[in-house]
């Protein structure tokens, strides 16, 4: 419980230290002042004062009940930076003048908390977290990045960060170093590794560079977590390049082989109707697989006036997150993609949350001679949607815009002004949308 008392003219913060805080808090009550003379300001800044010192007092015990893990870290440069210092370990406040250790001295004895003082005078170790943890930690630190991530969206996540750590694992030779240990040799190491077995098993080097953008990925996020000064960016400029190799870009498919092939009665007898209208939602929409897949029943808006999907981040039981901000938004359901989706009003639970879609109807395409070529792929139908839509808009910002682009990164300049109207999004896919067969009606 915590109260108000007058000490000279300055009011302070009286309050009793919860059972659950004795070890740590060193005493039975805390005074705290609230640095003014008004009885009414005190009251208003109280709340916010004791929760603030609940706080610091969770810290305390995070310090003296767990020291050797990261969160005690953590909770000293909190409490340190809460007495106006930055926390520096013991070994730099044996190296800082003599005024500023004194001052931290000061201030820690003016506290009876042993861990206080701890945190001032840099007490706490840096964690010592290994290569082998770090997954598990930066997963821990990204909680709330994640937070809409499906299942299924986790471990897309998790596997690629898995591998990277495995494969530096490898290239040290086994060695489960320490995560601070990991320096720009480590990392060239990593490079080399790479370097020869690409060369051995004539891999692609795409997979290099992901495993170095996701160790150094890692790496930013747990030396910002624990609020590192200076941290080593042991991944810079590693990358391996081929000056030989084109430019790659998934192919379109052609606007007259999806209305003689894939709008042929009887091209997808072979596959379900939730693979087959999927893709047909795509051919008049330009959503991405994924997008269409994970639609939970309420985004599919049929009752509306104007039928659309509503593309957002869903939490629930059919959470996702979506690719980014700039794909939230509402798509018009014209042609062949409104008629699949009157079929599957509560969307598509086979391949909702999963990862099977793509591949398994690729296979299928392949196999019954409904791809151009053996380098097209279904995903070229979401860019054949793009150049339509850019053939009747003439404006690279308005059909990226209806294609979940950034519209800021087209223009290169700050977005101002509402998004484009469902009502014109509507107008400009009816323009483009090619006539349905009646036996997709």
């Amino acid at each position: 419980m915590a109260g108000l008392i007058k000490r000279g003219t300055t009011w302070h913060l009286r309050m009793r230290v919860p059972k659950r805080y004795l070890a740590v808090a060193g005493r039975n009550e805390i005074h705290r002042s609230l640095e003014t003379d008004s009885e009414r300001r005190a009251r208003e800044l109280l709340p916010d004062v004791k929760a603030k010192l609940l706080a610091e007092l969770d810290q305390m015990t995070v310090i003296k009940e767990r020291p050797e893990e990261a969160d005690a870290y953590r909770a000293a440069q909190k409490i340190a930076q809460a007495r106006g210092f930055a926390y520096r370990p013991l070994s730099d406040l044996l190296e800082a003048p003599l005024e500023d250790v004194l001052e931290r001295v000061e201030a820690s004895s003016a506290d009876p908390a042993t861990e206080t003082a701890k945190a001032l005078l840099g007490a706490v170790e840096e964690p010592a977290l290994r290569l082998s943890g770090l997954v598990e930690e930066v997963e821990r630190i990204a909680a709330h990045d994640n937070r809409y991530k499906s299942e299924n969206q986790m471990r897309l996540w998790r596997n690629p960060r898995k591998r990277a750590a495995a494969n530096l694992q490898a290239a040290l030779g086994g060695k489960d170093v320490l995560v601070s240990e990991i320096d720009h040799a480590a990392a060239l190491k990593h490079k080399a590794w790479w370097q020869k077995k690409i060369a051995a098993e004539n891999l692609s080097m795409e997979s290099a560079n992901k495993d170095f953008a996701n160790m150094a990925g890692m790496l930013r996020r747990y030396y910002e977590s624990i609020a590192q000064p200076d941290p080593p960016y042991p991944y810079h400029r590693v990358s391996l390049k081929d000056r030989h190799k084109a430019e790659s870009r998934k192919l379109e498919i052609p606007v007259d082989w999806i209305t003689e092939k894939w709008f042929a009665p009887g091209a997808f007898d072979g596959t379900n109707d939730e693979a087959r209208d999927i893709l047909l939602i795509s051919v008049e929409t330009g959503c991405r697989q994924s997008e269409i897949c994970d639609l939970p029943p309420e985004a599919i808006m049929l009752d509306h006036p104007i039928p659309h999907l509503r593309l957002k981040f869903e939490e629930g039981e059919n959470r996702r997150e979506i690719k980014n901000t700039s794909s939230v938004r509402e798509v018009p359901l014209v042609g062949v993609a409104l008629a699949a989706a009157k079929r599957h009003p509560g969307g598509f639970p086979r391949y909702r949350g999963k990862s099977t879609y793509s591949a398994t109807m690729n296979q299928y395409m392949r196999n019954n001679g409904l791809l151009p070529s053996p380098d097209h792929t279904i995903g070229g139908v979401r860019h054949t949607w793009e150049t339509r839509i850019l053939a009747e808009t003439k404006r690279m910002d308005l059909s990226g815009e209806m294609m979940g682009h950034s519209v800021r990164q087209i223009r290169n300049r700050p977005v101002y002004g509402d998004a484009t109207p469902l009502a014109k999004r509507h107008a400009l896919s009816k323009k483009v949308m090619l006539p349905v067969p009646g036996h997709l009606e």
